[in-house]
């Protein structure tokens, strides 16, 4: 598909939506004014920090306007906010070290086996259902070393995980623009991961912009691997902003094939918005992937 017919074809869509509605598809001062009837096929989400200064508490009462309810990566400190606006935790953090200390070093392991084991039950405990995780930095340990313990670290905490059916969320990023000498940043890597460690708690982050950046090819290896993902994040490449037509990633036939596998997860916007309206790009970013 030609960039022009992309971009005609995402516009036919959205043009859809505002005949269905009657109304504009986006405010450039209020996205908020805008009724949206989702189709529900798609358990919608938006990470919180790509849209700071901006508050939780004002993010909730925003993706509530738009008509969804999720916000991924809020520890257990911040759960009464989502609480009292009727918003779910749909990725959980608050155990882990941070991106570059992770489960591939041993000496990182007995701290975080003990993070995980208490926050663990406080997410189901909350109902929530996913708690994120992270392989850490290579710092010179080579992948197959990496693979080796961050398994042994991950099985210490399945058995809980099991208990309470808390899915752990082991992160996909790219090392090549956002987070250099990043681990897991190839879904091959991350599966063998998942092998290794053989629990059904245990599932990927799939990020379909870091993928994009680290070895594209998304349609296929989402209906080769779906049952290794558990979690999918968004962004527009390059840039990491909005996931419209500016950027090469067209989302509403990978949206389709996520659909098609059966997943019944959620699915997470995580760009950063560059449009003074972040909850107008964030409007539109649920109606592209609102299929």
């Amino acid at each position: 598909m030609t960039q022009l017919s992309r971009r005609n074809s995402l516009k036919k869509m959205l043009v859809g939506t505002v005949a269905a509605t009657g109304l504009p598809l986006v405010s450039t001062t209020h996205a908020e004014s805008l009724p949206y009837q989702l189709k529900g096929n798609v358990n919608h989400a938006v990470c919180h920090w790509p849209f700071n200064p901006m508050t939780i508490e004002e993010l909730c009462i925003g993706i509530k306007k738009i008509g969804f309810n999720a916000i991924d990566l809020i520890g257990p400190n911040n759960w009464h906010i989502l609480q009292k606006h009727g918003v779910v935790c749909s990725l959980c953090n608050g155990a882990d070290m941070g991106i570059v200390k992770g489960w591939n070093d041993p000496k990182n392991h007995e701290q975080l086996i003990k993070g995980y084991e208490e926050v663990i039950p406080l997410v189901a405990k909350a109902g929530y259902k996913n708690l994120i995780a992270f392989s850490g930095n290579r710092n010179g340990m080579d992948d197959a070393t990496g693979l080796k313990n961050s398994a042994e670290g991950l099985k210490k905490i399945m058995a809980t995980a099991e208990k309470h059916n808390v899915m752990i969320i082991m992160e996909l990023l790219n090392s090549k623009v956002d987070h250099a000498d990043y681990m897991c940043d190839k879904s091959a890597w991350g599966i063998e991961l998942c092998k290794m460690v053989d629990s059904p708690n245990l599932k990927l982050l799939y990020d379909i912009y870091h993928m994009q950046i680290m070895e594209g090819d998304i349609i296929r290896t989402i209906k080769r691997d779906h049952q290794y993902f558990g979690h999918y994040h968004t962004a527009g490449n390059p840039g990491r902003n909005e996931i419209d037509e500016t950027q090469e990633i067209y989302y509403p036939p990978i949206v389709k094939a996520i659909l098609e596998t059966g997943y019944k997860g959620y699915f997470c916007q995580e760009f950063v918005p560059k449009k003074a309206d972040k909850m107008a790009s964030l409007a539109e970013a649920i109606k592209i992937c609102d299929l």
